[in-house]
């Protein structure tokens, strides 16, 4: 039986690269682990800023270079500066070391697989029509330059007594050419009735 592979991984070093940019044998544990905590300590609090993407560097000992990824820059940054002076603060209690912290916007959020794929779990939370929320970011999707998408929600939808599987696909999606700039999301929407998975994948040219 043919098994699916992640989009993402499938295409490391050919059309994506690694999110985190280091090696180290002798503190392989320790780095990982605090690359660990720096994404999920930023996924957590700073949902409202639409967190995309995090890259780790690693250039030289005792030094981290962290690239935030967000849609929504000016929520992490604040008025003045004053909510990112308080990111160095709560950052510099998990990291020992000196870093720098870079943020960037995601120009078009509407083709970001991951922040489609929340979008959708948070308006399903909201007990909103996963069918509309899924039509709503295709559309979305495809007039802002996707040339493909394709979304798909597993769980007891709508409060069913069975969980079933419902996917809705427009335009191209080829996941085995490696060159296609193929971006691939994945989160969790908890309801009352339990997890609902989404999956979203986006072709971009």
């Amino acid at each position: 039986m043919g098994q699916k592979v992640h989009p993402y991984g499938f295409r490391l070093g050919v059309s994506k690269d690694w999110k985190a940019r280091w090696i180290n044998e002798k503190n392989y544990k320790e780095y990982l682990l605090e690359d660990l905590k720096i994404r999920d300590f930023l996924k957590k609090n700073y949902m409202a800023a639409g967190v995309s993407d995090i890259y780790i560097e690693r250039p030289e000992p005792g030094k981290v270079v962290i690239t935030i990824k967000c849609a929504r820059p000016g929520v992490m940054i604040g008025k003045k500066g004053s909510e990112v002076k308080l990111l160095r603060q709560r950052l510099e209690k998990l990291i020992t070391r000196q870093f720098q912290l870079n943020i960037e916007e995601v120009k078009t959020p509407e083709t970001d697989a991951i922040l489609v794929a929340e979008d959708i779990a948070s308006r399903i939370e909201k007990r909103a029509s996963y069918k509309r929320a899924m039509k709503r970011a295709i559309f979305t999707a495809m007039r802002k330059g996707a040339k493909g998408i394709k979304i798909m929600v597993s769980g007891r939808l709508n409060g069913a007594d069975i969980a079933r599987t419902e996917w809705y696909l427009e335009g191209r999606l080829p996941l085995q050419t490696l060159r296609a700039d193929l971006d691939y999301g994945y989160t969790t929407a908890f309801t009352k009735m339990g997890i609902i998975g989404v999956k979203v994948w986006i072709y971009k040219g």
